[in-house]
């Protein structure tokens, strides 16, 4: 399987997304490019993925591309299926005279063959990780507007919210917890355990790769910050007080979390992560 940001990133690599009349030789509404989701998920991935591309400044004119909610699917007929295998020479006629390789290598260059890796989840889950997609922050401004007061200071100003008074400390549900601003999967339920703290305490993350850890000196302690890999958002810190097999304690504010139910993950665009709670 592939990703949908994958999907994204072949798209952008195979169209003109500021064309809104057809494109290339081909004109015509039919002829329009448009995203397609299914779910929530899909729809924020699609326009974060349209919002970096713009600010890229890849494009000089202004990307007109729609973001459109999946409806009945028409297949088209059968001389069209695979017709770059059936008509090869009429094909590869086609695709010089429209311009779009010309087009495409113009505006992507060395970047256009797109490549995905592989990663594993803590749970031994091999998964697929775009190498080019790279997530872009949203400004402060912007993450003023998105983020409550304390979402911000925690996440942004290396704040901390009070135990036990906070959202997801005592949450039993099973699901995972993802990232406030970029929804980055971070942590599961499955992984989660009552450390009388007062604040959402795991012992391991879900998906290693998405976690950073730095040595913290402030307010004269000596501690290891726990951040997101694409945000740079402060999360919480860890601890080597943890239970077994790990011995460690990921001490979690909520404000800097976004929990996923289970029985939501699939409309989320989590759906690869609900296997593991099956097994079990």
């Amino acid at each position: 399987k592939i990703s949908y940001n994958d999907l994204l990133e072949v798209l952008w690599r195979n169209i003109d997304p500021t064309d809104g009349g057809g494109q290339f030789v081909d004109r015509g509404e039919q002829y329009q490019p448009a995203i397609f989701y299914h779910n929530k998920n899909q729809k924020r991935l699609a326009q974060i993925s349209k919002d970096n591309l713009e600010k890229s400044g890849r494009f000089k004119k202004k990307i007109t591309i729609q973001i459109i909610k999946a409806s009945e699917f028409y297949s088209a007929e059968e001389y069209h299926q695979d017709f770059y295998k059936k008509s090869t020479v009429r094909y590869k006629m086609y695709r010089v005279g429209s311009g779009r390789d010309q087009f495409i290598n113009k505006i992507w260059g060395n970047d256009r063959e797109y490549k995905v890796l592989k990663i594993s989840t803590s749970n031994g889950n091999v998964l697929e990780k775009s190498a080019d997609f790279k997530f872009k922050k949203p400004t402060k401004n912007e993450l003023k507007k998105k983020l409550t007061f304390l979402q911000y200071r925690v996440t942004q100003k290396n704040g901390t919210e009070p135990p036990y008074m906070n959202k997801y400390w005592n949450n039993k549900k099973q699901g995972i917890y993802v990232d406030i601003v970029s929804g980055e999967p971070l942590f599961s339920s499955q992984d989660k355990y009552k450390s009388g703290t007062g604040w959402p305490s795991f012992t391991k993350p879900l998906v290693p790769d998405n976690i950073l850890t730095r040595k913290d000196s402030s307010y004269n302690m000596s501690r290891i910050e726990v951040k997101s890999k694409n945000t740079n958002s402060h999360l919480g810190h860890l601890f080597n007080d943890g239970p077994k097999p790990t011995g460690l304690r990921y001490c979690i504010n909520s404000a800097s979390l976004r929990f996923i139910p289970l029985g939501k993950m699939a409309d989320e665009g989590y759906e690869k992560f609900a296997s593991a709670f099956n097994q079990n």
